[in-house]
């Protein structure tokens, strides 16, 4: 699979060095890598940095409005079973203004793949203070330091019972691309939370600083064990990543479809039932 970036004349939008960079090679890889079809595969976005990913990927796309692209990909998924869907945008987009998409998306359950570019800070409208902000982090905006308790991702998405929860370091790349692969090989909702730096306006969390603050999960860890994750995921000295938990469960698109796995634009639809629906309007 080749992105826009590889033809002639194309420009990413992104500064250099940004991890942004980093996850686009790194979903493309899994991408190519699962054999998985472009023209079945789509990525929707909001907006912000993170969410001009799909711009640079061959494959479909939606860009919608800030912070709803996942009841767009819950759409999407219910309407075409057979599609690879994935919600993909910034910690901002997904946790700020997508906060409440997030949480009544783990609850339903659609099978499809959340990748989250976190990097602690609003990049797009010039270093704001995120939702995962740490605390005293100064911004242009926050002059004295966030005060503010960063927003976990993972714990909430624990409490909720999500069938599949990750972190990754994008400097961590060999260690990102065997967990992306497994969110994708999961049936239902997964998430993939992904520390990556903005080199300009996040000068605090930066590569080192990813490295050196967190750490992989030891190869013994039970992933099954929904009391355990939480214990892990209330760490953050250092911050582990991983696979936290995994389990899956009946789908958002199987309780509404059952076994229907045919789209819904190719079936055969009654037209008069559908005019005397209209009509009672």
């Amino acid at each position: 699979m080749k992105h826009p970036l590889d033809r002639p004349g194309s420009k990413p939008a992104w500064c250099p060095g940004c991890g942004n960079f980093g996850i686009l090679k790194l979903l493309e890889e899994v991408l190519t890598e699962l054999e998985l079809n472009p023209k079945q595969t789509v990525i929707v976005s909001g907006i912000g940095q993170a969410a001009k990913t799909p711009y640079y990927i061959d494959t479909h796309m939606f860009g919608g409005l800030h912070g709803r692209a996942l009841p767009v990909a819950t759409a999407l998924k219910a309407s075409n079973p057979a599609l690879t869907v994935i919600a993909e945008g910034g910690d901002g987009d997904m946790y700020g203004e997508g906060g409440n998409h997030f949480m009544h998306t783990i609850r339903r359950n659609p099978d499809i793949v959340h990748i989250v570019h976190n990097n602690m800070v609003y990049g797009l409208t010039k270093g704001q203070a995120s939702p995962t902000s740490q605390k005293g982090f100064k911004t242009p905006v926050q002059t004295k330091g966030v005060s503010s308790e960063p927003f976990n991702p993972i714990s909430v998405a624990l409490a909720l019972k999500a069938g599949f929860v990750s972190r990754v370091n994008i400097g961590n790349y060999a260690h990102a691309k065997a967990v992306l692969k497994e969110a994708f090989l999961h049936k239902g909702y997964a998430l993939v939370d992904v520390f990556q730096p903005c080199v300009v306006f996040n000068k605090t969390n930066t590569y080192k600083w990813f490295k050196d603050n967190t750490y992989e999960l030891e190869s013994g860890y039970d992933s099954s064990n929904l009391p355990s994750a939480m214990i892990k995921a209330l760490e953050n000295d250092p911050i582990p990543l991983g696979i936290f938990y995994q389990t899956e469960n009946v789908t958002f698109e199987e309780h509404i479809r059952g076994d229907e796995k045919r789209a819904l634009y190719s079936l055969i639809h009654d037209h008069e039932k559908i005019q005397m629906l209209f009509d009672a309007y």
